[in-house]
């Protein structure tokens, strides 16, 4: 374990772009563009992980990785490729200076959502699939990847579209359509969320938690304003057991 001073950890915050806002003490908190314990909030983790495995996937700067390890789990893996080292705008610089600053036990491994299995990661007690989905060109194969990688709970947060339709229906976002983001290439609605969790082996599957936080909302009023037709982007988290 590097120690280092809180303006040594300022400086080292300072030169990472965060996505996420992680509090490191010492009234430093990380920069990052996603209000992500207001997202926390919404997942309904269990408080107490005490005994559990927990598998964090598209794990960026990690803060649900340590968010886990916070709560007591015995063993957390954080995995990303995308973030780390393809082609987004992120990096593993974050990740890895918190698990300095924390001299935390959380392990991570640089791999895709479309290579995880058994053999790769092994299986854990409870998978975090967070905002991940609707960047999965195939989204039904991503989801039978995690399905394999659950032994017991996933939780997963997605953006949906469509919600008004019972009928499990998905729109397709070609090129930079949704948010002005190439990567966002899917919006399932609800109920093909559910419909695809269930083909992938999943017996319970629960809508957790619904909410249409103020910039999804001012993101699809720009969207629907510039390309002249209805374009609403809400988020989910559902629930799902083995």
């Amino acid at each position: 374990m590097v120690t280092m001073t809180p303006d040594e950890i300022r400086r080292e915050v300072a030169r990472v772009r965060w996505f996420h806002r992680i509090d490191l003490g010492n009234g430093i908190v990380t920069p990052g563009e996603d209000n992500t314990p207001e997202k926390l909030a919404t997942l309904g983790m269990p408080d107490d992980l005490s005994g559990v495995s927990v598998l964090d996937i598209g794990a960026w700067d990690g803060f649900f990785s340590y968010e886990a390890e916070r709560r007591g789990a015995r063993r957390v893996l954080a995995t990303d490729d995308f973030c780390w080292s393809g082609p987004g705008w992120g990096t593993k610089a974050g990740f890895d200076l918190v698990h300095s600053v924390r001299d935390s036990r959380v392990e991570s491994k640089e791999i895709g959502v479309l290579d995880l299995s058994p053999e790769t990661v092994g299986v854990f007690d409870l998978v975090l699939f967070l905002g991940v989905l609707y960047h999965m060109p195939h989204p039904l194969l991503a989801l039978e990847h995690v399905a394999s990688v659950t032994g017991k709970q996933l939780i997963l947060e997605t953006g949906v579209d469509m919600t008004w339709f019972r009928k499990p229906l998905m729109a397709f976002y070609p090129g930079s359509e949704a948010a002005g983001d190439a990567t966002n290439w899917w919006g399932p609605n609800p109920a093909a969320v559910k419909a695809m969790l269930h083909t992938v082996g999943f017996r319970t599957v629960k809508v957790h938690s619904k909410l249409a936080a103020p910039r999804a909302i001012a993101r699809s009023v720009k969207q629907t304003v510039s390309n002249r037709r209805i374009f609403m982007i809400s988020r989910f988290v559902f629930h799902a057991w083995r």
